[in-house]
């Protein structure tokens, strides 16, 4: 047929796509016969319902009008009669489907050239959700990629499929990007949007730490030892707390591995961020314990209904229990979700005499209430018994009045 060079050349292109693009041929070839029925209708002005089919082995074009057997015709644009079509095949019955080709002889050629818009536009579509189909599944994993280029203080990394683009918050600070190196990032979402699919990553959040935990550490992969928290200053510091569910595991230990390897290999994927292993426990304050390493706390008093702790400390281990900045602090607050007060041994003494001051005033100012109250009572006694004496006496003497009148 006319046109069937061009027909062949569009089955040439979705092969070629199909390889080099991942997006299966016989979706291309649906949208393309979506698309060729708008091209006939707009370009043949036609209102019948009609049905294009694309030979999948030779690419020709074939177009059929399709009407509908009825009993009584209503739209002879998409109906027609149960006897007209019987006319054509006596085994026609009442709902089915009447066709006829009705292919143009130039259709290969005006149909290219009218769909081609929209077959770009299906295939943009198809891309897009190959790649949704590739990367919704490595939502909350690690990919690895390679940094393509620099755009402001963006960077673009190529992870396969598409690129992704790092933003300055979710750059690790202080880490330097190179075009052309290889590098590790966090999925942290992937969405569909009108422009394409959307893929956030971030070399900032905890659960790249997890992440890589799991890729170091076999007992983790395993499930012998769990994560149970991750908190991250990022480029700084972190903290991870773990739990063995084998007594003959040592959780702490098999992350930190021989000689430290272990969590040394990933603190250098996180360009020198310093991470410590925590042992998790379900006792609230031996859990805060832990979490303020590498301080060592002489005491933990725990509000569990509160969230709240104090922690005391020596003197010397202060320093340390808060850290730099009061990181070391502020990590194991978001770390246990409880609020933490740490204090010293000479903070608590200074605390508690200023407590026991405190109580002491308390007590006078008490005191001083009482004795006023009760004086204040004893004076209204006092006025009441006088009244009371004022009250007989005037009484007394009007008696007296009384006889003497008589």
């Amino acid at each position: 047929m006319a046109g069937e060079y061009v027909n062949k050349e569009f089955l040439d292109a979705m092969a070629e796509l199909e390889q080099t693009k991942g997006i299966k041929m016989d979706v291309l070839l649906e949208a393309l016969e979506d698309a060729l029925i708008s091209a006939y209708k707009k370009n043949y002005g036609s209102s019948q319902n009609v049905r294009v089919e694309i030979n999948r082995e030779d690419g020709d074009i074939h177009v059929y009008y399709r009407k509908e057997v009825v009993a009584e015709v209503e739209n002879d644009k998409v109906e027609m009669s149960l006897a007209e079509a019987q006319t054509y095949d006596p085994e026609f019955e009442i709902g089915d489907m009447f066709e006829s080709e009705v292919t143009p002889r130039s259709f290969g050629r005006i149909a290219a050239q009218t769909a081609k818009q929209v077959i770009v536009q299906r295939i943009r579509e198809a891309e897009r959700n190959v790649i949704y189909d590739a990367y919704a599944k490595a939502e909350g994993e690690i990919v690895r990629g390679s940094i393509v280029r620099m755009e402001g203080r963006n960077v673009i990394v190529d992870i396969g499929k598409t690129e992704a683009v790092l933003t300055p918050s979710d750059q690790i600070p202080g880490e330097r990007y190179v075009v052309g190196e290889p590098i590790k990032v966090y999925v942290e979402e992937v969405r569909k949007g009108n422009r394409g699919t959307y893929i956030m990553i971030s070399r900032t959040q905890p659960g790249l730490l997890s992440r890589l935990m799991e890729q170091e550490v076999p007992e983790i992969y395993d499930g012998v030892v769990e994560i149970k928290a991750v908190v991250r200053d990022p480029g700084s510091r972190a903290k991870v707390a773990v739990v063995s569910h084998d007594e003959d595991v040592d959780a702490m230990g098999a992350c930190v591995g021989a000689r430290g390897m272990r969590v040394q290999n990933i603190v250098e994927e996180l360009s020198g961020e310093k991470v410590e292993i925590v042992g998790w426990s379900d006792n609230l304050a031996q859990f805060i314990s832990n979490a303020i390493g590498p301080a060592k706390a002489l005491q933990v008093s725990v509000d569990e209904e509160n969230r709240t702790a104090r922690v005391l400390v020596a003197d010397n281990q202060l320093s340390l229990a808060i850290g730099r900045r009061g990181q070391n602090a502020r990590l194991a607050v978001r770390l246990t979700a409880c609020k933490i007060d740490i204090e010293s041994v000479s903070q608590q003494a200074v605390r508690m005499a200023q407590q026991e001051v405190a109580d002491e005033e308390a007590a006078e100012i008490v005191n001083e209430k009482t004795v006023s109250e009760e004086k204040i009572t004893e004076e209204k006694i006092t006025e009441k018994d006088i009244i009371k004496e004022n009250i007989i006496e005037e009484t007394e003497n009007n008696a007296k009045s009384t006889d003497t009148e008589e």
